[in-house]
């Protein structure tokens, strides 16, 4: 992850892009420079793009439990907004028919805990009521909310597009750095491994 005098190539949300490592010898200094350090730096370099790959899976999480309770909320609103319409349009005379419709009494169930539910009748006008999360409740009349809730899910359906690439993104940083990982501990495995036979030989020559 050391910009090594260069600048940081990232994505579009600036997370990092891990340098694929062609030359292990000349990225750890020199035929008997030791690896320890390099190998130390790979390993912090995987652990911070874990922790990233960590925090959008929990926001990912987040998303798709907000979208469809979003989606329900706005469809709400549409309705809501579709019967005040046509009872606008009854009173007119324009559609008697669909005024009658839209006229009947508005009767839900909610939600009292897991099991239990309630009917009830609601009491139709120009305004409803939101969450806006942090037990903070605001009204909007329906046009208001209508256009409210469709930002918040075009916003959210944005973020966890985002949040998908981001998630690729990680799992291709993490790769590269894993075959780091690999290539400089195998790199230094055949060095060893060659001064262990170079050394023998000389002990062999000597001998002679």
């Amino acid at each position: 992850m050391s910009t090594t005098g260069k600048e940081i190539e990232t994505n579009p949300r600036g997370i990092p892009r891990a340098p694929f490592i062609e030359d292990v010898q000349a990225h750890v200094g020199g035929p008997d420079a030791e690896v320890e350090s390099t190998l130390r730096q790979f390993q912090q370099a995987i652990a911070k793009y874990r922790y990233m790959e960590l925090n959008l899976n929990q926001k990912k999480k987040g998303l798709l439990e907000k979208i469809p309770d979003v989606g329900k909320t706005l469809s709400m609103v549409k309705y809501l907004k579709s019967r005040r319409s046509s009872k606008d349009e009854a009173s007119k005379g324009d559609d008697l028919d669909e005024g009658d419709a839209a006229s009947k009494p508005l009767t839900t169930t909610f939600e009292l805990n897991d099991t239990l539910y309630a009917e009830a009748e609601v009491v139709e006008n120009d305004t409803v009521y939101l969450w806006l999360g942090a037990n903070v409740m605001l009204s909007y009349t329906l046009v208001e909310a209508e256009e409210l809730l469709t930002s918040k899910l075009s916003s959210a359906k944005t973020a966890l597009e985002h949040t998908n690439e981001d998630l690729e993104y990680l799992r291709e940083q993490i790769t590269i750095m894993e075959v780091n990982t690999a290539r400089c501990y195998n790199w230094d495995v055949k060095r060893r491994r060659e001064a262990r036979e170079a050394a023998a030989a000389k002990g062999e020559d000597k001998a002679e």
